[in-house]
C-alpha cells in the first residue's frame, strides 16, 4: 500500500488462519482504541480483523471487528474502534479470510488510543426528565467496555437494559443441561449461566442503576435444541407438556440465579415475552427463526399464542419482588399489532392480574410513523391502565446536515407525546449509547456520536425543559 514491505499470509489451511498480533502490554482494558489498516487478496475475498480473548470465567470469545472486500487491490479499513474488556486475558487481534484458505496481505496497521470524552457541561437526561419517568439506555458486553462508554451511561441514565446477555441463547447452558439430564433422566430441567451478563450486572450493583430484565420467551435467538427431545438439535419435537415444564423451569432458574447472585440490584421490569404478534395481528407462523424470517418454536408446539399466559404465570410466581413483568413488541402504533396486543393483555388480566406492563419498542424513523400516528398508539395503549415503558427507542435518518435537522425536530415531537402521557409511562429506554454502536449504525439512530459529542437531536429534547 505505501512504503516498500508489506506482510504478506500464505499456506492457509483453515479459514481463520492468519497474521496474529498479542496486545499483551501494549494495551489496557477499559481504554478505547481506533485501527487502521489495509488489506489485499488476490482474489474476490472478504477480509476480517477480528478479536479473541479469554474472559475471568475461561470462557474464550471471538469477535469480528471489521470485515470488507478485496478485489485483488489494496482496501483501507480505517477509523474502527475496539476495546479490551475488564478482567480479559490472552487477547489478540488476528486477521482472516473468511472466504476461505486464499493468501492476503497486510500493510500500515495502526493503532491508537481514542481520546474522546464525553461532553460534561450538557444537561443530563435522567435530570431533564426526573419528573416525568426514567430515561435509561441498552448496552452488550463489548459496549459497555471503555471507561468513556461508561462515563456517558452514569451522566445520562437512570436505567440499563442488557441487550444481548440476558436472551436465552446467553443464558443456556447447554452442557449443564445435558449433564444433568443424563444423570437424572429429567430432560424438563434447561440450566442457566450468568456469562456475559455479569460484567453488566457488576457495574449497575456498583453504581446504584435500576435494571430492566431482557427477555424470557421470545421465538429469536433460543436455540433450536431447547425445543427438541433429549435436546438434540435434529431430534423431534417435543410435545407441549413438556415444553410448559421447560419453560417454567427456565423462568424459574433464571430468577433464582439472579436472586442469589445479585440481590441488590434494583430490576425494575423484565420483558417475559417478547414480539409473539404479526403486523396484521396473528401469532407468528410456526417453525424456527432460521427456517424463514419471524417463525417461532413456541407457535410451532402450542399451534397458537396460548404459551403466553403460561409464561406471564411461571414469571409472577417465581419473579423478583417489585419487579413488573412486562409483553415487549415492536411496530407497536400498526393498529393490528397494536390492536392485538391490547386484547392479549384485557383477557389474560381479566382472571388475575399477570401482565404489569406493555413495553413500546419504538424502532422509528423520521419518515414513519408520523407524530400522529405514534400519539394514537399512545393514547390507545393507556386505556389498558398498565405500565407503558418505551423500551427500545431510535429513530433512523440520513446522516446528513438536513437529516439530522429533521431527526431533531422527530425526537423533539416524540419526547413531547411522551412527556404528555408521562402519568401512563415510567420508563423511557435508549437502544444504545452511541451511533457507531447501535445496530442501526448506518442511519444515525441516537443521542451522540462516535465520539459522545451530543447531536441535534440531543439538544432538541433538552431545550426549554432543563
Amino acid at each position: 500500500q505505501t512504503g516498500s514491505n508489506y506482510l504478506w499470509v500464505s499456506d492457509r489451511k483453515e479459514s481463520w488462519n492468519g497474521a496474529q498480533f498479542s496486545l499483551e502490554g501494549k494495551c489496557s482494558e477499559g481504554e478505547q482504541y481506533i485501527v487502521s489498516v489495509a488489506v489485499k487478496a488476490l482474489e474476490s475475498s472478504n477480509l476480517c480483523l477480528s478479536m479473541q480473548h479469554t474472559d475471568s470465567s475461561g470462557e474464550d470469545h471471538y469477535n469480528n471487528l471489521k470485515c470488507t472486500q478485496s478485489q485483488g487491490n489494496w482496501v483501507e479499513m480505517s477509523d474502527f474502534k475496539f476495546t479490551i474488556p475488564s478482567g480479559a486475558k490472552v487477547v489478540y487481534l488476528y486477521f482472516e479470510n473468511t472466504s476461505g484458505t486464499g493468501d492476503f496481505g497486510i500493510d500500515d496497521f495502526v493503532i491508537k488510543l481514542d481520546s474522546s470524552s464525553i461532553d460534561e457541561n450538557i444537561p443530563s437526561l435522567k435530570d431533564v426528565y426526573k419528573k416525568y419517568f426514567k430515561f435509561g439506555t441498552a448496552t452488550t458486553v463489548e459496549e459497555l467496555s471503555p471507561k468513556t462508554t461508561q462515563e456517558l451511561i452514569l451522566k445520562h441514565f437512570n436505567s440499563l437494559t442488557i441487550g444481548n446477555e440476558l436472551k436465552p441463547d446467553y443464558l443456556l447452558d447447554k452442557a449443564a443441561t445435558l449433564e444433568n439430564a443424563q444423570k437424572t433422566g429429567d430432560y424438563t430441567n434447561p440450566l442457566v449461566k450468568i456469562g456475559g451478563a455479569a460484567s453488566i450486572l457488576d457495574f449497575c450493583a456498583q453504581h446504584d442503576i435500576p435494571v430492566r430484565g431482557h427477555v424470557l420467551v421470545w421465538h429469536s435467538q433460543t436455540p433450536t435444541w431447547f425445543f427438541k427431545e433429549k435436546y438434540e438439535q435434529n431430534g423431534k419435537w417435543v410435545d407441549k407438556e413438556t415444553m410448559l415444564k421447560r419453560m417454567e423451569n427456565y423462568i424459574k432458574n433464571v430468577f433464582e440465579m439472579i436472586k442469589q447472585k445479585y440481590p441488590t440490584v434494583n430490576f425494575y421490569a423484565w420483558d417475559v415475552v417478547n414480539e409473539a404478534w404479526e403486523d396484521d395481528g396473528s401469532p407468528r407462523k410456526p417453525g424456527f427463526q432460521e427456517e424463514g424470517n419471524g417463525n417461532s418454536p413456541w407457535v410451532k408446539i402450542f399451534g397458537d399464542n396460548s404459551f403466553i399466559k403460561y409464561a406471564f404465570q411461571y414469571a409472577k410466581k417465581y419473579g423478583i419482588e417489585g419487579c413488573k413483568l412486562f409483553y415487549n413488541d415492536y411496530n407497536e402504533y400498526i393498529k393490528g399489532k397494536a390492536n392485538a396486543i391490547i386484547k392479549m393483555v384485557n383477557e389474560i388480566n381479566s382472571e388475575e392480574k399477570l401482565i404489569d406492563g406493555i413495553g413500546l419498542q419504538s424502532h422509528l424513523d423520521v419518515k414513519y410513523p408520523g407524530i400522529s400516528t405514534y400519539e394514537s398508539a399512545i393514547r390507545d395503549f393507556s386505556q389498558t391502565g398498565l405500565d407503558l415503558q418505551v423500551t427500545e427507542l431510535d429513530a433512523t435518518t440520513d446522516c446528513s446536515f438536513e437529516g439530522l435537522k429533521t431527526q431533531a425536530n422527530y425526537y423533539n415531537d416524540i419526547l413531547d407525546i411522551l412527556v404528555k402521557y408521562s402519568k401512563s409511562i415510567s420508563a423511557v429506554v435508549v437502544w444504545g449509547t452511541t451511533d457507531d454502536k447501535s445496530w442501526r449504525t448506518a442511519q444515525c439512530p441516537l443521542f451522540f456520536n462516535g465520539d459522545y459529542s451530543p447531536k441535534p437531536c440531543f439538544n432538541s429534547i433538552v431545550d426549554g425543559l432543563n
